[in-house]
């Protein structure tokens, strides 16, 4: 499947991220994404934002010190991350599945919350592969979760229906996908978001509740790590080996 972005649709996107709901909850998916990354070097390593839309993870990755670069298919996507983040990340039009760029011509990159809205997900995730030399986060979106029963199950509206329309993951699902695409084992995973988007809020008594980083597949965001040491494996391995610690 595939998004249509005109500037009127991206300011209406733009705008949920500055409600109390949509602030908290990026505020929640920035930590668990900073958290698995922290494991990884920064000074003069490139990141791959693929689908940065307007530029927020972008940014947070900027500010962790990452050299950052910005990949969307949406013109005016990236129009909003630059008017974000103007001349301190590098940003390119293309799709997600078919890259600009060379063999390892990042360090690292992020794939989130991209795969939900994708014809050939383990294409992206093989390409993404391609273009990252030492490490991938991939988040997604929980069907096992309480969000998926609320706003992501067919019939549901939520936010004018591109959750609805949009393909939820399982960490099964994720599990096969990885195998099958990359096979790597997750060296980390995670999430956050166990309530339903009423209880996202940083106040009490919600704020313990939103506040703590789950087990995988608990929360309505999650959030795992590839390493990619010593090559990429050409073997699929079917399980996670995850240890305890993650759109739109």
């Amino acid at each position: 499947m595939s998004e249509r972005w005109d500037r009127e649709a991206v300011a209406s996107y733009e705008e949920w991220f500055e409600t109390a709901e949509g602030a908290f909850a990026f505020s929640q998916e920035r930590r668990l994404v900073e958290r698995l990354v922290s494991a990884w070097p920064r000074r003069g390593q490139r990141l791959l934002d693929v689908g940065c839309g307007p530029g927020m993870l972008l940014k947070s990755m900027w500010e962790s010190g990452f050299d950052v670069t910005g990949l969307d298919a949406a013109p005016e996507m990236l129009g909003a991350a630059r008017r974000r983040m103007g001349a301190r990340a590098a940003y390119h039009v293309g799709q997600a599945d078919h890259m600009p760029f060379d063999d390892n011509e990042f360090e690292f990159s992020v794939v989130m919350n991209v795969l939900e809205f994708c014809e050939d997900p383990e294409a992206v995730l093989r390409e993404a592969a391609r273009v990252t030399r030492h490490g991938m986060i991939v988040c997604y979106l929980n069907k096992w979760s309480l969000y998926w029963l609320l706003v992501g199950r067919p019939g549901r509206n939520g936010r004018g229906g591109r959750l609805a329309r949009a393909r939820w993951f399982s960490p099964l699902d994720m599990r096969r996908m990885l195998g099958t695409a990359l096979g790597v084992v997750p060296e980390e995973a995670g999430s956050v978001l166990p309530g339903p988007p009423k209880t996202w809020r940083g106040r009490r008594p919600w704020t313990v509740l939103n506040r703590l980083v789950y087990p995988h597949g608990v929360g309505a965001f999650c959030a795992v790590r590839l390493d990619f040491t010593g090559g990429k494996p050409l073997t699929p391995l079917m399980a996670f080996s995850a240890r305890p610690c993650g759109t739109t």
